[in-house]
């Protein structure tokens, strides 16, 4: 394998289960045309530009990895990935690199062919009638790509060992097979079938420009192909939030996926982005994250990309997106991710049996989530109890939370922690609010009211409320709350999903102070559980305020 030095043993590690990260190497037991894919693009394609145009195109790690992801295929040889999404920092490569993937499309082993007996290795071949569209809102867009192609097989070998017809606006393969760009403006590609899309810097399509329209067709067309192995990639750079662009929506959907809400999505998800805890005004730290977030892509000049985040024209959210190519927070949200990040504790200690907690608890129905939150006394630790969130799609539609599955967890909580108080909203679980008061009201340390054991009206108690959702607010930003990996019962991200929700927040003033809301009403971006870890938290500091009960001694009697 020419691949400079790299071997399979270099790309060996644990498979994903939905979305990757460029970190992740590939396991030597997976099945993949990805090796064949990378013979081809080695063995034939040019450097398009650069100090080494001309010279043959070599795959960096980060490359030959994502390549081995997307062409992975099961025991039936079908690829695991259905769609894909490549996002990185401005200057990366994502074009030229894309355009190999483009051309070993048009021309080589990208199919399925059997596996070989011997080795057990999955083997490709061509596919018959290739059609190759480069996707992009623009012209302009598009002929980022269509220039490397052009550039990386006009003087290769591609020309007289496939014939191919290379023109401005098209690549023709003799027999059949075409690659070629559309816009936006194009008119409708409704009834096409392409075999491969790539649809490039999608943090630009958005619905006012026709963005939205185009990707929606593409993958239309894509999911009509005969033997379901047409594909798309998407390219991008970190969106910025509330564009509500192509980008965000396929983020969305592998956060979805990440949190238990969508089964089956096939979304592979890959990106390299620089830690959110640095400061932008330290250099040496900036250096850093930058060759975190460039990774191998050794080729850039990071002290000439140090220039452009400093200079007095870049905003700091703009270096953050296009640079390290982090998701900068909305204008409006409650916390940002870089100060929530500030929080993390990887060496925290776990949620152990017995440990004296707070529960804080949001309820619903059909359409918000419903969440336990538990918040460790000691250190005022977070952790998702239990998590009913309605999936997304069409295994979302007359769903309702089962509400026997979250008696049971609150059952289990109490038989498994020490449980020093419970604050629970009560819309739409009045019933269930009650029984938990008749039933452990008394264990508490402190009741949630002088009328109530357990329930505390978020609205009824607005004052009180933003009171809490203040000092919250206050103790992340001094990094006063670690926020330590756990997993719910059914193996999903607890810490994901409180991370989620609680960046999904945003900033609500009202007369009292800074509460915190959804982006809109009708919005999917939840927020209940950053309501529940209120809650616990609350809970918690009113445990805190009242002293520990003493234990009951044998008194002695004295006699006169």
């Amino acid at each position: 394998m020419p691949f400079d030095g790299l071997t399979r043993d270099v790309a060996a590690s644990a498979a994903p289960m939905v979305a990757i990260t460029s970190l992740d190497t590939f396991p030597a037991s997976q099945a993949t045309l990805g090796w064949g894919v990378a013979d081809f693009i080695e063995g034939y394609l040019l450097q398009p530009d650069g100090d080494n145009a001309g010279d043959p195109f070599r795959l960096t790690d980060e490359q030959l990895r994502f390549l081995l992801w997307l062409y992975a295929v099961d025991e039936r040889g079908r690829f695991t990935a259905r769609r894909a999404v490549l996002r990185r920092a401005k200057g990366w490569g994502k074009s030229p690199f894309l355009a190999a993937v483009a051309l070993a499309e048009l021309l080589g082993p990208v199919r399925f062919d059997f596996f070989d007996g011997e080795t057990g290795e999955a083997v490709g071949k061509r596919h018959p009638m290739p059609w190759v569209v480069i996707a992009g809102v623009s012209e302009t867009q598009t002929e980022n790509t269509m220039s490397a192609i052009r550039a990386m097989s006009e003087d290769s070998a591609l020309v007289d060992d496939f014939g191919l017809d290379i023109g401005l606006t098209r690549i023709l393969v003799p027999g059949g097979g075409k690659l070629h760009p559309i816009t936006a403006s194009s008119s409708s590609q409704e009834g096409a079938r392409p075999s491969f899309a790539i649809m490039d810097e999608t943090h630009h399509w958005t619905k006012s420009n026709g963005g939205w329209a185009l990707a929606k067709v593409i993958r239309r067309n894509l999911a009509k192909s005969r033997d379901g192995s047409a594909r798309g990639i998407e390219t991008t750079n970190a969106h910025e939030p509330g564009q509500e662009s192509v980008a965000e929506g396929s983020f969305k959907a592998w956060r979805a996926a990440v949190e238990g809400r969508a089964t089956g999505s096939g979304l592979l998800y890959d990106t390299r982005e620089a830690p959110l805890t640095f400061d932008l005004t330290d250099e040496a730290a900036l250096i850093e994250g930058l060759r975190c977030a460039y990774g191998d892509a050794t080729w850039l000049d990071l002290e000439r990309i140090l220039g452009e985040i400093y200079d007095l024209d870049t905003p700091p959210e703009e270096a953050r997106r296009f640079y390290l190519n982090q998701i900068v927070a909305a204008a409006d949200s409650w916390i940002a991710p870089a100060v929530l990040g500030v929080n993390a504790a990887p060496a925290g200690k776990p949620l152990a049996p017995g440990d004296e907690v707070a529960l804080g608890f949001d309820g619903a129905l059909t359409d918000d989530s419903t969440i336990l939150v538990a918040v460790r006394i000691t250190d005022g630790a977070p952790f998702v109890l239990g998590a009913w969130e309605r999936p997304e799609g069409a295994k979302g539609q007359g769903w309702e939370v089962d509400k026997s599955a979250v008696r049971g967890v609150v059952d289990y909580a109490h038989a498994t922690y020490s449980v020093a108080a419970f604050f629970s909203d009560v819309a739409y679980w009045e019933t269930d609010v009650d029984a938990w008061r008749d039933e452990y009201g008394e264990t508490y340390r402190v009741k949630a009211t002088t009328r109530h054991a357990v329930a505390w009206d978020m609205r009824g108690h607005q004052q009180d409320t933003v009171r809490g959702v203040e000092a919250l607010h206050r103790a992340i930003t001094d990094g006063e709350t670690p926020l330590i990996a756990h997993r719910l019962p059914d193996g999903r991200d607890g810490l994901a999903i409180l991370t989620t929700h609680t960046l999904n927040a945003r900033r609500r003033p009202n007369r009292w102070g800074i509460s915190f809301g959804k982006e809109t009403r009708e919005s999917t971006l939840k927020v209940d559980a950053l309501a529940a870890w209120i809650l616990a938290r609350m809970a918690r500091t009113a445990v805190l305020g009242t002293p520990a009960k003493k234990k009951k001694t044998a008194g002695r009697l004295y006699g006169f």
